[in-house]
């Protein structure tokens, strides 16, 4: 049996990714109080990272333009020591660098051309998404020892998040005319091309609806490259746009002290549900991309899915079908308006 004393988790790919990778580190600890954990993750998922009280140490992956520096990277990680090694995210590259390290245990897939690089190897094909992508991660575990049955009762993010943080996002909020005492629903259009997305017209019919029916706050988020849809939806629907503005530490902020939050399957949808906010999320019945394995993991979720009929969907034929065009906006609609009904009995009995 395998006792680690300094863990390294390697997860260099997106911000939902990332999220869903974070359990581990607690359930390592518990399992080994005195051993230290530490990530590898890419520069602009780090700021997650660093928000999860379980993880000892950050390392920035060194790259350039999304060209990955091999012997910088070998040498940062050959000098922390490291004596066991997850690649959740296994790519080549990154496998190499954790190999020419040195790092003595080091598990990963069996099912790559280059799984040679690991001398602990995980059978599992997670294309056939027969369960969650957390389920996958925590599952990595069992090589040394750790049997987990991972659920929505037991499994925490552990977000720690700072006053400062919180009460400098209060005041942005404050200065573009976002009153505290009505509900906030963030709208997130984009994904970044990690799905396919609920179409542009039913997402802004969506924001606008809400705007009009409910008492609350509406504010559209997305990074620098979602700007000008965010300004579309925002001319239509009313709503307050703060695509672009953000960095991803003051989006986890926002999240923080808002009440739901709806999107296609993105990551900051993800630390939604890492954050116990209510979840709305569109998915396809692309089964690589469907939620069953990338739904949020939480169970204050509400999931919509295409309601046409496919079989072996892809996005070829989702996007030819225009299958998410099929998902009932009015039904969205009824379901944030209960949420915020729940929300309105809960603020009353405190």
């Amino acid at each position: 049996m395998i006792t680690p004393k300094n863990i390294l988790i390697v997860r260099t790919d997106r911000i939902g990714d990332v999220v869903l990778t974070l359990p581990m580190a607690e359930i390592l600890k518990h399992k080994f109080p005195s051993c230290t954990v530490s990530f590898l993750v890419n520069k602009y998922t780090a700021d997650i990272v660093r928000k999860n009280k379980f993880i000892d140490k950050v390392i920035a992956l060194e790259q350039s333009n999304k060209k990955i520096f091999l012997w910088k990277n070998i040498k940062i990680l050959k000098n922390q020591n490291f004596d066991t090694t997850f690649v959740v995210s296994p790519k080549f590259l990154i496998s190499l660098i954790i190999f020419l390290s040195r790092i003595k245990t080091r598990i990963g897939t069996g099912y790559r051309w280059y799984s040679f690089l690991f001398n602990n190897k995980v059978y599992e094909h997670r294309k056939s998404a027969t369960k969650h992508e957390l389920e996958y991660n925590i599952g990595l575990l069992k090589a040394i020892g750790i049997n987990f049955n991972a659920s929505t009762d037991n499994i925490s993010f552990n977000f720690v998040l700072n006053e400062e943080e919180k009460n400098e996002i209060k005041t942005l909020l404050k200065q573009n005319g976002i009153k505290d005492d009505k509900p906030i629903i963030i709208v997130h259009p984009g994904s970044a091309g990690s799905s396919v997305d609920l179409p542009t017209e039913k997402i802004t019919l969506l924001a606008k609806k809400i705007n009009e029916l409910i008492d609350c706050n509406v504010v559209l988020t997305g990074n620098g490259k979602e700007e000008k849809l965010c300004e579309e939806i925002q001319k239509e629907s009313g709503s307050i746009n703060l695509a672009g503005r953000l960095s991803l530490s003051q989006l986890i902020a926002l999240i923080s002290v808002s009440d739901i939050f709806i999107g296609n399957s993105t990551g900051p949808l993800h630390i939604a549900a890492a954050l116990n906010k209510y979840v709305i999320g569109f998915y396809p019945k692309i089964k690589t991309c469907s939620a069953k394995r990338w739904g949020p993991y939480t169970d204050k979720k509400f999931i919509f899915e295409p309601t046409i009929k496919c079989e072996n969907c892809n996005r070829e034929q989702c996007r030819a079908l225009d299958c998410m065009n099929t998902i009932n906006i009015a039904q969205v609609i009824q379901t944030v308006q209960s949420v915020c009904f729940k929300l309105k009995e809960s603020y009353e009995k405190t």
